[in-house]
């Protein structure tokens, strides 16, 4: 077993939820009945319905950025109410809580100071669990109790095998590097699944030519304005990995494509 983190009194909050219902207040007012003391942070709630993958890409890019201890409530669950695991973790000196389908593959994925447990104590649970808001009646209680100190080991079993998402990796090759936008941000700048360290390793400074749609690119920006108005561009993006953008306008709108769109790259010989 490895050393727990200490709660920090800070809980985020991530799902597909939106704002238009009742399902983020809820999660709020569960919480906050456990322990009024604690800290809310919203990190989403506007992930696509039903899209796990983008909200692992959302979680894994913005929990760096918080305090250990954080505890991390994420609920975008496609199979609630099914046979799917409930899941609370700790590793990277942080807490995670959610379903276990995929949603923590990029959090889990390589960490050594990982416990994770099955959620199947009720004591920590709402009295009535719904088969299709056990982020309310679950999840959300669960976050509250680690808030104020319950360990992991008292919500569970351990579990060794959680589920993997089917996570795009790159191609490479010695002259060719092709990947697929993973994705699209309210800009329209498209997010690839090509890491800059890998990017950067296999190109060595040499020339290159991307395509994606009927776009070629030949060049590496390091800012948005460094092309001309409306001019597509690629960059190493904010969250690290490549990315294509157009000069003061959407890159998605462009190219009328997002999440899926192939990117091939090619060295200029």
């Amino acid at each position: 077993m490895v050393d727990e983190p200490e709660a920090c009194g800070l809980i985020t909050l991530l799902s597909d939820f939106g704002f238009r219902d009742e399902y983020v207040a809820c999660l709020k007012g569960v919480i906050l009945s456990l322990n009024p003391r604690v800290r809310l942070v919203d990190l989403t709630h506007e992930v696509p319905p039903q899209d796990i993958q983008t909200g692992a890409f959302i979680l894994a890019a913005t929990a760096p950025y918080f305090p250990p201890g954080t505890i991390h409530l994420a609920v975008v669950d496609p199979g609630v109410g099914t046979s799917r695991r409930a899941l609370a973790a700790a590793c990277r000196g942080q807490f995670w809580v959610g379903p276990d389908n995929g949603l923590f593959h990029l959090i889990f994925t390589g960490q050594r100071d990982l416990e994770i447990v099955s959620l199947e104590n009720p004591d920590y649970f709402l009295p009535q669990v719904s088969a299709t808001f056990q982020g309310r009646d679950l999840f959300a209680p669960v976050a509250a109790q680690l808030s104020l100190g319950v360990p992991l080991a008292l919500m569970g079993p351990a579990v060794r095998d959680p589920v993997r998402l089917r996570w795009p990796e790159p191609v490479v090759t010695e002259n060719r590097l092709t990947g697929r936008i993973i994705q699209v941000d309210r800009f329209g700048n498209l997010v690839s699944n090509i890491a800059a360290d890998l990017f950067k390793h296999w190109l060595k400074g040499r020339p290159f030519r991307l395509w994606i749609g009927p776009a070629v690119i030949t060049r590496l920006c390091h800012t948005y304005g460094e092309a001309a108005p409306g001019e597509m561009l690629a960059l190493v993006g904010s969250h690290g990995y490549l990315e294509i953008a157009r000069a003061g306008a959407s890159a998605a709108g462009r190219l009328m494509a997002g999440k899926g769109l192939p990117l091939e790259i090619r060295l200029s010989i």
